[in-house]
């Protein structure tokens, strides 16, 4: 019951966030939009953070095909968007893309090592295939 209503309010948290962050402008003018905008991106990272560590988020977006499309996906719009975006709003969009698409390329190679320790550790162990010396 604990887990369910900590679920609900994180994704509460997460939902109140994106719809400061992007209903704000219609709602509010100048430092009152600025400072709603930003709350809601913090609000919405710290609680998306959150929630992605959870049990079935965190083994999702582990997966090596969603690792894979975070890759590519976030490669080419981080591509595009540097050519068509201009000036500090392109340079943003290209930086924060193309970080998402390095930290999922991170994800794969490490998900890679583990796998090689772990064949490695059955070889070691004799359950493993020999492998030829």
């Amino acid at each position: 019951m604990k887990s369910l209503l900590s679920s609900i309010v994180l994704w509460s948290l997460f939902l109140v966030g994106l719809s400061a962050t992007v209903a704000s402008g219609a709602v509010l003018d100048g430092t009152q939009k600025d400072v709603a905008t930003y709350g809601g991106i913090a609000l919405s990272l710290v609680a998306g953070s959150r929630i992605a560590k959870k049990d079935p988020i965190k083994s999702f977006l582990s997966s090596r095909p969603v690792l894979w499309f975070l890759f590519l996906f976030n490669g080419v719009v981080a591509v595009a968007a540097g050519f068509a975006l201009d000036g500090v709003q392109g340079i943003t969009a290209a930086a924060g893309m193309g970080l998402v698409s390095l930290g999922a390329g991170f994800g794969l190679l490490q998900s890679r090592g583990t796998r090689n320790r772990g064949t490695q550790a059955l070889e070691t162990q004799g359950r493993g295939t020999p492998t030829p010396a």
